[in-house]
């Protein structure tokens, strides 16, 4: 029996590539063909990049999908799937394009195939709109973890905006059953870790934004990395705030012509508007959750302010799955559940 097409509006929302990738995590899932139409509409530079064909190159690669429109520049995609497989792939972004936003898109297609698999994706590893390896190695992975579901990344080599050249590997198992998540409250702060990763750029940079950072937060940790010079020239500084229930992680990329004093000041700006707040989970993290949840069919998790890609998300996985979600706001925390 033929599967009914479900017709995407790329612009909905935040009119971005997350519908997109979204998308075709689902439909590799459900068996669910889609089309999908104005494709990062709401973007500079509307279409599909180099990010985007890798996604729906890899999707097609790993379930055998028929698709029209996977070219550069491409504002329309036809996306029919077969039937996902496991095993050892490989994808190339040939940009800076998140690595970590390509593994997004199949990963959950693999949790059920027929085996396991590896995937390991090379481009862009640290970018300024994407979340690193580490935020998923060290945040989600736990977290997807106690849901039911193993998988392990490692980030092989960094590549930072805009050369690239970065690689990182995941490895995943198919999941055997899921359960529920329940993070409505992060409980008390553990300790706070602050890391600063240097490739080709001098190490006072980094001594000026842990200093920064250390002059706003008590740090259980203060980490510098210099990495080679060939995997740069890049600067990251992150923040990790481990509570009693969660591991957060929050992240900056160091900008050309931006002082480091003002780098790590945006950092500390935003882990301020986290702890300000009693919710659980950050604004990013929040987007991540809401695909694995909704496979597991309950869970729950608080978020001070559900940004426009969290509503855009839950909005695609409703179009594909038999779930409802609910967003209730109390006291500047919004608790977002399954009905």
């Amino acid at each position: 029996m033929m599967k009914r097409m479900i017709a995407l509006d790329g612009a909905q929302g935040e009119g971005g590539g997350q519908i997109l990738r979204s998308a075709l995590s689902l439909s590799m899932i459900t068996g669910q063909p889609f089309t999908i139409t104005s494709i990062r509409a709401g973007r500079a530079k509307p279409g599909l990049l180099r990010q985007h064909l890798t996604a729906v190159k890899a999707a097609t690669e790993i379930c055998g999908a028929t698709v029209e429109g996977a070219e550069l520049g491409s504002q329309r995609l036809l996306f029919r799937p077969g039937t996902v497989r496991g095993g050892d792939y490989r994808f190339a972004i040939g940009s800076a394009g998140s690595c970590t936003l390509v593994l997004q898109t199949v990963l959950p297609a693999l949790w059920f195939a027929d085996g396991p698999s590896r995937v390991e994706v090379s481009g862009g590893t640290d970018n300024p709109s994407a979340p690193p390896a580490d935020f998923i190695r060290r945040v989600l992975e736990p977290l997807l973890a106690k849901i039911g579901i193993h998988q392990q990344t490692t980030l092989l080599r960094h590549g930072f905006y805009p050369a690239g050249g970065g690689v990182v590997a995941t490895e995943v198992s198919p999941v055997a059953s899921f359960n529920t998540l329940q993070l409505g409250e992060r409980g008390n702060i553990v300790q706070m870790r602050g890391e600063v990763l240097l490739a080709g750029v001098p190490r006072h940079v980094a001594e000026r934004e842990i200093a920064t950072l250390a002059g706003s937060f008590s740090l259980h940790e203060q980490n510098i990395h210099n990495l080679p010079r060939d995997q740069g020239p890049g600067n990251t500084v992150s923040l990790e705030v481990e509570s009693e229930n969660i591991t957060e992680r929050f992240f900056v990329v160091g900008e050309k012509r931006v002082s480091a004093e003002v780098v790590a000041a945006q950092l500390v700006k935003e882990v301020k508007r986290y702890l300000a707040s009693t919710a659980a989970v950050g604004e990013y993290l929040a987007d991540q959750l809401v695909l694995p949840m909704a496979l597991a069919g309950a869970g729950e998790f608080t978020v001070a302010h559900p940004s426009c890609h969290l509503l855009t998300n839950i909005a695609v996985v409703e179009r594909f799955l038999p779930v409802r979600f609910s967003l209730i706001e109390t006291d500047g925390v919004t608790r977002v559940s399954i009905e």
